[in-house]
């Protein structure tokens, strides 16, 4: 056991060049590449964070400018289909002055066209009756001819 413990302190003596060179080199670490290193990741994580950041106001403001486009948009729209239905209203205006006239322009015929057959009826009425008086004259006139040549005596008598 004697031995074994000398054996292990010259190993442990052995070792301390290695473990002074380790810690030399592990300091050597730490001050040239550990703390460089997490400096420009901490550099590095504070830029990503702070694109990260913009990014996020860059799309809420984004999101606010959609926002505002979709209700310019729908008030275009809505101005759109004001107008047409404008137009509509009007179109359905004219359509209807344009019936009321041709109404009263059809009234109007029709009022002369019954004028007009008016007029024929009563003329066609004089017409007729004139006519009917000239036939019963001619009528009469042949009824009592013939009477008439009968009471009258032929050979110079009186009656």
């Amino acid at each position: 056991m004697d031995e074994t413990l000398r054996q292990l302190g010259g190993l442990l003596l052995g070792s301390i060049p290695t473990i002074v060179f380790f810690l030399i080199v592990f300091g050597a670490y730490r001050a040239l590449v550990h703390q460089p290193l997490a400096r420009v990741l901490g550099e590095r994580h504070d830029r990503t964070e702070g694109a990260v950041e913009r990014a996020r106001a860059d799309v809420g403001a984004v999101e606010a400018k959609t926002t505002a486009y979709e209700q310019r948009l729908r008030e275009a729209r809505a101005a759109v289909f004001k107008a047409q239905e404008q137009r509509r209203q009007q179109a359905l205006d004219a359509r209807t002055a344009l019936l009321a006239e041709a109404r009263t322009r059809a009234q109007q015929q029709v009022q002369a066209a019954r004028a007009a057959l008016d007029n024929d009826k009563k003329a066609a009425r004089e017409g007729l009756r004139g006519e009917a008086e000239r036939l019963a004259g001619e009528i009469i006139h042949a009824i009592l001819k013939p009477a008439a040549a009968a009471q009258t005596p032929a050979a110079g008598g009186r009656p």
